[in-house]
């Protein structure tokens, strides 16, 4: 009998053909793609996407498989610095963070009703009644997906490549929320009246083009008539802190849209990366050095399928 294939692959930095982290010098990164909002209706209709149910502690969500040959004719990498940063993969990380926020909402601890959120994984603030969410690095997005399915008000969704979010992100949207199908796909809110909209970009610039972040000269966006004292007041984010050199830019990003003095972070993410450096532990030394946030665990996972992983929130003091 075949046997079963792991629900998850080794993490690999560089694609097999190249000699990889330990290469005596390293060609400087390209230049980050542009920071764009991708529309609904820019969703891919070239690469192939197949769905599959995984189960979250008695919660069903789909979750979507492209190739990352087809979409970066990149054949056995998760990651390329600078190219692609690893959102066609379904990390444990994403799983974990669903299943605490699940954990948290049961336990009366957090409400999505009503409020927005981004997802680098996802964030979210809360402005009286209204909390907007979003997620960075958000890939599959299903932690978005479940704040979605929760009630959120608003769901902003980021990625580094705009190619995760056409042929990705935004089709595991459209199956995990039926309300968000063809054929409005110009359409922004699904039937619940939640926004849902789609940005990719490097975390250095992407403020400048979520709606409801600080600029760099400390002004918010308010384009589109929002208030500018508005932020988001949760954000969820999932195995984003795995680079050293990232970690103070992630940081920054945090503190441009999380709203003030009641916004919340969730991360999930392994405890260390080895080779690479990052993990909860050193994002949090940047966090603690910082002095704004404090943070608490939420969960830890060690089933010897990985790296110790764990889940934090972080507040205000």
């Amino acid at each position: 009998m075949e046997s079963e294939k792991p629900s998850f692959e080794p993490f690999r930095l560089f694609a097999s053909s190249g000699s990889g982290l330990f290469d005596q010098s390293e060609p400087p990164l390209p230049p980050p793609p542009p920071c764009v909002e991708v529309l609904p209706s820019q969703i891919s209709q070239s690469v192939k996407y197949t769905v599959e149910p995984v189960e979250l502690g008695g919660l069903t969500l789909l979750k979507g498989r492209v190739s990352t040959q087809h979409v970066f004719t990149l054949s056995n990498s998760d990651l390329v610095p600078g190219k692609y940063e690893g959102g066609l993969k379904l990390w444990e990380g994403s799983l974990d963070l669903v299943k605490a926020l699940s954990s948290e909402v049961q336990n009366g601890h957090l409400s999505f009703a009503g409020r927005r959120v981004l997802e680098p994984n996802v964030l979210a603030w809360n402005s009286q009644l209204s909390i907007r969410k979003t997620m960075l690095g958000c890939g599959h997005g299903l932690p978005g997906i479940f704040a979605c399915l929760e009630g959120a008000a608003a769901i902003h969704f980021q990625d580094f490549n705009a190619e995760v979010l056409q042929c990705l992100t935004i089709p595991n949207v459209n199956a995990n929320v039926p309300s968000f199908q063809p054929p409005a796909l110009q359409e922004t809110t699904c039937d619940k009246g939640a926004e849902i909209r789609f940005f990719a970009g490097d975390w250095r610039e992407v403020h400048n083009h979520l709606p409801y972040a600080q600029n760099t000269e400390k002004d918010v966006n308010v384009s589109s008539g929002q208030n500018p004292d508005a932020q988001y007041d949760i954000i969820l984010m999932a195995e984003t802190v795995y680079s050293i050199s990232t970690l103070q830019h992630l940081y920054e990003l945090i503190k441009k849209c999380i709203t003030r003095p009641h916004g919340v972070v969730y991360l999930a993410a392994k405890k260390h990366y080895f080779g690479v450096g990052g993990g909860t532990r050193r994002f949090l030394s940047v966090v603690e050095k910082d002095g704004v946030l404090v943070s608490s665990m939420v969960a830890e996972v060690a089933d010897g399928s990985s790296n110790v992983r764990e889940v934090w929130k972080l507040s205000f003091k």
